[in-house]
């Protein structure tokens, strides 16, 4: 069943590990969820939403899709809460946007 209203958001993240990043966040979530990944390249599957990684150049692209508004906070703040865990070497900005 496809939602009537789907909100979408993006955040871009200036790192050098950008596809290390993606393959752990990638990797820590397969355990429990569909995820398909390669070193550009992911796709995590949530209850709430999903995530579509890109890593290319020194950026991250973080893109959410969720069923509608409501679960967008807690699928970015899932999301961001497990990149900065893998990311504590480094400050990284990270600024969500519609899409």
């Amino acid at each position: 069943m496809t939602s009537p209203n789907p909100q979408t958001s993006v955040a871009t993240v200036a790192t050098e590990h950008a596809s290390r990043y993606l393959q752990q966040l990638c990797k820590h979530f397969a355990h429990k969820l569909p995820v398909t990944f390669d070193e550009t390249a992911g796709l995590i599957d949530f209850s709430i939403g999903s995530c579509r990684l890109a890593a290319a150049d020194g950026v991250l692209t973080m893109t959410l899709t969720a069923p509608d508004g409501s679960e967008m906070p807690q699928l970015q703040d899932v999301v961001v809460r497990h990149l900065v865990r893998f990311a504590f070497r480094e400050e990284l900005a990270i600024d969500w946007r519609p899409a």
